[in-house]
């Protein structure tokens, strides 16, 4: 049976997102300026305590993998208070705030219908987070896999998602999926490079994208781990760093309105709206 998260909560998008309002606001982005230190720029906003429940909860997965440690919290805070915001500016959903870092183990991992992971290129679970995460997914929670590039970072995720599903293969997701149009009606499958890749190849001199030896990374790609009923419970984002959209808007106008706008939050807003709503 799912949990009454799902149930509790419904999502309506009610604005479309612009570049030239967004931009007004670049203001409060950054790293600073003296303003709400502590949330990086961001503006804060009140929630109605008597729904705490019903909010949306921005959670990120905390993993601790041999060598590559600090991998969970690339991005990390910028893109998660951003892309809160965002929404909560961009749906009629109520957003928390203050997003959270969970972990598979965490008894509260229940709490949160959508989990964030990022960096999983060279990931290995414990045995205890492979049932942790099965049980989660298989109860009705959604798990987004983001910013990682190349063939050998994809066979290293797929061989963990192999023991949390035995029997179960990620398939590419067609671009006619609702997922692409449940909220902003995408015509191509987005792909955001970092920023830095972004304007070498706005200058010509390299592609504007992440470059990996022996692989194609020039086209993301989007794959999804499905239940019984076909809903997807992973959404995997390949040769793509929409995080890296959220997290960057302040930085560079000419960034901000060709990813961050055109691509990063549509996509990002689509997923969590499928997520919320199946």
């Amino acid at each position: 049976m799912r949990p009454t998260w799902f149930a509790a909560i419904g999502i309506v998008a009610i604005v479309v997102l612009d570049a030239s309002d967004a931009t007004a606001q670049r203001g409060y982005w950054g790293r600073g300026g003296g303003r709400e230190m502590g949330r990086r720029g961001v503006p804060t906003w009140e929630i109605d305590e008597r729904f705490a429940g019903d909010t949306f909860t921005f959670a990120r997965v905390k993993y601790d993998s041999y060598g590559y440690r600090d991998k969970w919290q690339t991005d990390y805070p910028d893109s998660d208070l951003n892309f809160s915001l965002r929404l909560q500016q961009l749906t009629s959903l109520k957003v928390n705030p203050n997003p959270v870092i969970v972990e598979l183990t965490d008894p509260k991992l229940f709490d949160y219908p959508f989990l964030y992971m990022i960096e999983p290129g060279a990931i290995t679970l414990s045995d205890e987070e492979v049932v942790a995460l099965r049980r989660y997914l298989t109860s009705g929670g959604f798990l987004m896999v983001d910013d990682f590039w190349g063939d050998h970072e994809y066979v290293a995720l797929e061989n963990e998602l192999k023991r949390v599903f035995p029997n179960r293969r990620a398939e590419e997701v067609p671009l006619t999926h609702e997922i692409f149009h449940c909220v902003y009606d995408l015509k191509e499958k987005p792909q955001v490079p970092s920023i830095h890749a972004a304007g070498r190849g706005r200058g010509g001199r390299h592609q504007s994208w992440e470059y990996r030896p022996g692989s194609d990374t020039s086209r993301a790609i989007y794959r999804a781990i499905e239940d019984d009923e076909g809903r997807i419970m992973v959404f995997i984002c390949h040769n793509t760093d929409l995080g890296d959209g959220w997290e960057r808007e302040g930085e560079n106008k000419w960034y901000f309105e060709e990813f961050s706008v055109k691509r990063a939050y549509p996509m990002g807003i689509n997923i969590v709206t499928y997520a919320m709503t199946h």
